[in-house]
């Protein structure tokens, strides 16, 4: 009985792949990021938080690892080299997400909540410091010289409302 059971769901489970209904779809676990394995190498690691285009370009060309190659379709070792890789790229400085970092003035990629919590503490420094940039970011104003006339009117009463109406009593 358990035997027919499992068959026919087998079954089931062709005939959707048949219609063109994704019935299972399988996700790949990169740097803590799941990864649909319906998408490309060059489109899936853009998925991780700090991976951009260009950077997920750069692992497939020094990688040598077709573009077009369904994430799936990875190889346990392919996965591992491009953890390796994104943990200590050797590409040109340009690519990379920290150049001239404040504190050690070294070129740095960072991925995941790491870029987060940089972003927050260069936030923190600078309000700290109290720059102009610093007082732009805690008065949640424009920070990169943008106009403030017509636009980032976050949560404000924009423009005439409609009040209430009132109906006399009489």
């Amino acid at each position: 009985m358990a035997k027919k059971a499992e068959e026919k769901e087998q079954e089931q489970r062709k005939e959707g792949d048949k219609e063109g209904k994704i019935v299972e779809e399988t996700l790949i676990r990169i740097l803590s990021t799941d990864i649909p394995g319906n998408k490309s190498v060059y489109a899936g690691l853009t998925r991780v938080k700090g991976i951009s285009w260009s950077f997920s370009n750069a692992i497939c060309n020094v990688l040598r690892i077709n573009k077009k190659k369904k994430i799936k379709e990875l190889t346990d070792n392919e996965i591992e080299k491009i953890t390796e890789f994104i943990k200590n790229p050797k590409v040109p400085s340009f690519i990379l997400n920290r150049r001239k970092d404040f504190d050690t003035g070294e070129d740095k990629h960072l991925i995941g909540s790491d870029s987060e919590l940089r972003k927050e503490f260069d936030i923190k420094r600078l309000r700290k410091i109290k720059s102009y940039r610093g007082l732009r970011h805690a008065t949640g104003q424009p920070v990169r010289g943008q106009r403030t006339r017509a636009h980032f009117r976050k949560n404000k009463a924009i423009g005439v409302s409609k009040g209430k109406i009132r109906k006399s009593g009489k």
